[in-house]
């Protein structure tokens, strides 16, 4: 990891400078050396700073907040525990501002070493893949996935897509969440809207193997059929029970 001498400048000196940004901050900013413009973390502070706080395929932050979010968890998670707190309090009560500095110090040195760049959209790591139809998937770089944009309900994402990196992949591939989304609306009739994670059929051949993926992804939910009249034009076959 990064070492940063943090104790080497301090908040007097900085405040004791004419600039704006010393001279206006909040009470719990993170002290001195943050701002300081050739400090290796004053890019990627200043991205997450900027950040609407929204999950996106091309946002660099989420990659960002949520690398730095699993090394905050790795290291807090025991300790946490011993102190009958939630990890999330336990981070924001507990940890001092050099230690979480340092905690994004590893999260951008993880980014650089697995994707070439801490620069890396959140897209790019975070992906959906079904490449059989096993129930534990394999998971492999070179093959063919898709970018998703929300992430786990870890860190409060709705829809939930939890994804981590799997032996021999650099990538991220979701196995646990929202595998299934739907919205009812109840009345005179009903009307429904969802979207399942990959397919309903487990043949890769078939071609609802994996036809909802994008769908999925992009939380383009699809009209569901509940009435005879709305499955006309979209019946492949018919049957009947015990046929």
């Amino acid at each position: 990891m990064t070492s940063f001498d943090v104790d080497a400048i301090t908040l007097d000196v900085l405040r004791r400078r004419t600039s704006a940004k010393w001279r206006f901050y909040e009470p719990d900013v993170i002290p001195a050396w943050v701002a300081e413009m050739d400090y290796p973390l004053a890019e990627p502070i200043a991205e997450l700073r900027g950040w609407d706080f929204r999950w996106n395929a091309t946002s660099v932050p989420t990659s960002l907040a949520i690398f730095w979010g699993e090394e905050m968890w790795r290291k807090s998670a025991a300790d946490a525990e011993s102190e009958d707190l939630s990890v999330y309090d336990y981070i924001g009560r507990k940890i001092a501002p050099a230690q979480k500095l340092e905690g994004l110090a590893a999260a951008v040195d993880t980014l650089t070493a697995s994707f070439g760049a801490w620069k890396t959209p959140w897209g790019d790591i975070n992906r959906f893949q079904r490449l059989t139809g096993d129930i534990v998937q394999p998971f492999d770089d070179a093959g063919a996935s898709i970018p998703v944009p929300f992430a786990s309900a870890r860190w409060g994402s709705l829809a939930s897509f939890g994804a981590r990196p799997y032996k021999g992949t650099k990538k991220w591939y979701g196995t646990s969440g929202n595998s299934f989304v739907a919205a009812v609306e109840f009345g005179d009739s009903v009307r429904a809207i969802a979207v399942t994670a990959g397919g309903v059929n487990g043949d890769p051949k078939n071609k609802h193997f994996n036809d909802q993926a994008e769908r999925y992804a992009k939380g383009e939910l699809r009209p569901v059929y509940f009435y005879p009249n709305q499955l006309q034009g979209h019946t492949e076959r018919t049957y009947k029970p015990g046929q």
